[in-house]
């Protein structure tokens, strides 16, 4: 029977602050924590059940005697707490080094010359909230055609243009644009591309938001499994993190229902895959980032609704995870990622599974590792914990 292998990445997700927390001003951060004490409570049945409440306090899911699959938590090695960091750790290819990080906006010997490139200057070239920083100069850009330029605590270079002053394909030229002048020592990890419209006082940023990758340094789990003739397919964002590479297939979704629904199409139809990939980003993008507790916890709660029905549509013996990239504290001041440990639920689909312990790993990396074991491969990183997978 070929295997088959589902990895849901509930981006922005995490389980706790990590140590050395205090170096990015997160400590005391707790995502899953403090969305659950924000609205009283969450109600998280499936995941409960699966061991969620094992790994952590979380008011209103309750450690469980013989949880449905094995439960843990993974520290980040990688300095950083971006989704591209996260992602690559997650599939075997932790760094050493952070990405470049501009608090001051990007220095003139980037944007100097970025500006010649595209034949116009930049407004903005600071770091902020990606809704404040288009209300601020979003009448300004309509009225001069000059892009936004801005970023944030992650290596980012965000690009915001109205869609009707700058359209979406001229927008995404500008991006490649910095995408090739970003080399070392300022190589940051993402260009993103942050289409809005609307008038003024009521903009909104469209759902043709794409992000322009490095590609990962080294070889990662999604590049051995697609050089084993493997089918690597990836649903929402994460084609963007690795630059589309070692990914057979590409399912784009604008949104956690959108991903969700796409996940199981997949299933249900009987599509060949070998690692299914799942990133739900709004945990991330809509709640995490804005500090919205209360939409954070319904979200997770809609999750858990849909999750339930998913493993059940999986094939018996299909290796699952559950996990995260890094956290975004709703309830933490800023705006910005949060540096924490991520939850790990893992099993396999099917039958009466009895979980085990998983501990505190010491790298995402060790999720990626138990995936190459599964497959018969050799992860460059990484302690599989598949013999604590009982099927």
């Amino acid at each position: 029977m070929k295997r088959q292998a589902v990895t849901i990445v509930i981006d922005g997700v995490g389980v706790g602050a990590l140590p050395d927390a205090v170096r990015y001003g997160d400590e005391g951060a707790n995502s899953l924590g403090s969305a659950a004490r924000a609205v009283g409570g969450m109600r998280l049945e499936n995941l409960e059940r699966l061991g969620l409440g094992n790994v952590a306090p979380i008011e209103g899911v309750g450690a469980v005697r013989c949880p449905a699959a094995s439960w843990g938590r993974m520290g980040e090695r990688s300095p950083g707490k971006d989704s591209t960091t996260g992602h690559w750790e997650l599939m075997c290819c932790p760094l050493d080094e952070p990405f470049p990080t501009y608090p001051n906006g990007f220095p003139r010997e980037i944007i100097g010359p970025f500006e010649e490139r595209i034949g116009r200057a930049v407004l903005g070239n600071k770091l902020a909230s990606g809704t404040a920083v288009i209300e601020e100069l979003g009448e300004e850009h309509i009225r001069t055609g000059r892009p936004i330029v801005y970023t944030s605590a992650d290596s980012v270079f965000q690009i915001a243009a109205h869609e009707e002053t700058i359209p979406v394909r001229e927008l995404y030229r500008l991006c490649w644009t910095a995408r090739r002048l970003l080399k070392p020592p300022h190589h940051v990890a993402r260009v993103i591309a942050r289409p809005f419209a609307g008038a003024p006082g009521r903009f909104e940023r469209t759902k043709k938001r794409r992000d322009f990758s490095l590609p990962p340094p080294r070889r990662t789990l999604l590049d051995l499994l697609a050089e084993s003739g493997r089918e690597v397919v990836t649903v929402g964002k994460i084609h963007d993190l690795f630059a589309r590479r070692g990914i057979t297939k590409v399912i784009k979704a604008a949104g956690n229902d959108a991903a969700m629904r796409a996940a199981e199409r997949i299933v249900r139809s009987g599509a060949p895959f070998s690692l299914l990939f799942v990133n739900l980003i709004e945990f991330d993008t809509e709640w995490g980032h804005r500090r919205d507790a209360v939409g954070y916890a319904r979200g997770l709660e809609r999750f858990d609704a849909w999750l339930g029905r998913f493993l059940a549509l999986c094939a018996p013996g299909t290796l699952f995870a559950v996990t995260s990239d890094h956290g975004c504290d709703p309830t933490m001041r800023g705006s910005d990622h949060t540096r924490e440990y991520v939850p790990v639920l893992a099993g396999f689909a099917g039958g009466a599974s009895r979980g085990k312990d998983l501990g505190t790993r010491e790298t995402f990396s060790d999720l990626g590792a138990t995936l190459a074991e599964f497959f018969g491969l050799a992860c460059p990183a990484g302690a599989s914990f598949l013999d604590s997978l009982e099927r």
